[in-house]
Order: C-alpha cells, then structure tokens, then sequence
C-alpha cells in the first residue's frame, strides 16, 4: 500500500487483527519518505511485515514511472535503517522452495544442507562443493512469490501504453459497488499466464490497455479469496487463504486501495484439503 496513506490504510486492512504499533506507524511514517527521497523512487509502497522467530523483516517497495519495471525492494529490522534486496533469480527460487519452517528473522542466517533432504542437497550443490542458504535469499524469493501469487489490483487502476510500458490510470475512480464484489474485478500485478491462453475470441470483448493482467476469478484453487464488506459496508476486503495475512482493500467509487502482508511467509499447503 502505499506509504503517503499508510496510516488509513493500516485501519482499513486491519479486520484481519494483524497491523503495527503506533510506534512503528509513526517511525514507518519518516523513514519511508527519507527512504523515497534518497533513491529517488517515484512511489514507495509499504508492503509489510514477515515474522521471524527472533525478529520481523519489514518490507518496502520503490517503483519507477514504468510500473512493470521490477520494482526494487528493502527490508529493515527496526523500521528505520533499510537495505536493499538482490534482484530474485530463478536459482534463489530453487533453492528457497527446498526450505520450510518459520524465518528466523536473521538476514544472515545459513541453512545447511543438512536440513534438507539428500535428494534436494545434491541439485543444489555446485560444483561439488557444499554450500549454505542465507535467509536473505529465501527473504527476497518468498517476497517475489508472494507478489506474484496474490499481489493484486482492481481493474482500470493500471494502463499499458501501445509501448509497453505501464502507468497509473489517472482516470481510475474506483469500482462500483457491484463490480467491486466480484473476483473478475481484480487482477494479479505480475506477468500474466492464463491471458497468453485465450483464444483470439475470447480476447475480442478485452480492452487491451486495462485487461492486460490475469483476473482473479480462474486462481487454483477456486475458494482461496474470501471476498467481504467491512466498516458498514463502505470497504471491500479480499483476504487471500493460500497466502494467509495477505489482505487488500478497496473503497468503492474512490481512488483507495491496496494490499498489505502480516505472516510468517509459509505457504497454506493444506488449502485442498480445508476447501
């Protein structure tokens, strides 16, 4: 969400009983406009908070003109001093999905290989040689994971230009309240895969310049969104249930929306069997 509405966007998306602290608010509330100003982002969004064993990483987004650029991320233990994340490779994916358990909220921690199984060891050596995982790896491709799974947006608040490139619709006024009650209305924010499926009749009804992104209503598997009105019907919230803390909200016919995450960055590999 981003970071100049922070504050009533935190009391829009805490129906969920996860937020911060006032302390934190306040302290997020500086450190993420000295943090646009020294690298000179256009837009930071407060993304939110993975929770560690010993400490919670705190997580910032800083975006370009061109919104489907990849967008620089930082972490920071206390709020206040903020690093920045290695761009995410598909190695890191590979070796982040051999891990499990809860983050121990220590950048520098090393998982060995002997907390993996043999099989998974022996892919991921190189060259021979025995290496260790650090959990800022892990960190940067749980986020990337995440953005990818469930960071959504409704649609029309994105255009994409003839280009390529994507901007904010600054004709967006927000959904209608009956439009906003449907999972067709919301799109995933990364490259789409289900949209290079379809055939050209299917494409035919689509306006290239909104419907550009996957929408949320072919996610596998069905019943992992739980769409619901919130603060006497005036705030739509969907909260995702295979990423559990991912909350995004919407006030309908306004321009206010966002999603933001409180978990502890473990997958819901049970969400089949609970459906």
């Amino acid at each position: 969400m981003d970071a100049a509405s922070l504050p009533a966007a935190l009391e829009l998306a805490a129906g969920g009983g996860a937020g911060l602290s006032p302390e934190k608010r306040a302290v997020l509330g500086s450190s993420l406009l000295l943090l646009q100003r020294d690298y000179r982002f256009e837009r930071v969004w407060f993304w939110g908070c993975i929770q560690g064993v010993r400490g919670a990483y705190y997580i910032a987004e800083g975006l370009g003109p061109d919104r489907a650029v990849p967008r620089s991320r930082l972490y920071s233990l206390n709020c206040v001093e903020w690093s920045l994340l290695p761009p995410v490779t598909k190695e890191m994916f590979a070796q982040a999905e051999q891990l499990t358990g809860r983050f121990q909220g220590d950048p520098s921690f090393a998982y060995e290989f002997a907390d993996i199984n043999a099989e998974d060891a022996e892919e991921l050596t190189v060259g021979g040689k025995e290496t260790s995982i650090k959990e800022e790896v892990r960190l940067v491709a749980t986020i990337e994971q995440i953005d990818r799974a469930v960071g959504i947006i409704p649609r029309g608040a994105f255009v994409k230009t003839p280009l390529g490139s994507v901007h904010e619709n600054r004709n967006f006024e927000g959904l209608s309240f009956t439009e906003a009650k449907k999972l067709s209305s919301y799109f995933h924010f990364t490259e789409p895969v289900n949209l290079k499926k379809k055939t050209l009749l299917e494409k035919a009804d689509l306006d290239p310049s909104t419907d550009f992104l996957d929408s949320l209503e072919h996610d596998i598997p069905q019943g992992s969104w739980t769409v619901q009105l919130e603060k006497g019907g005036t705030v739509v919230v969907l909260r995702s249930l295979l990423w559990l803390g991912l909350t995004f909200y919407h006030i309908p016919m306004t321009k206010q929306y966002g999603y933001i995450y409180f978990g502890n960055g473990e997958k819901n590999l049970d969400l089949p069997f609970m459906l």
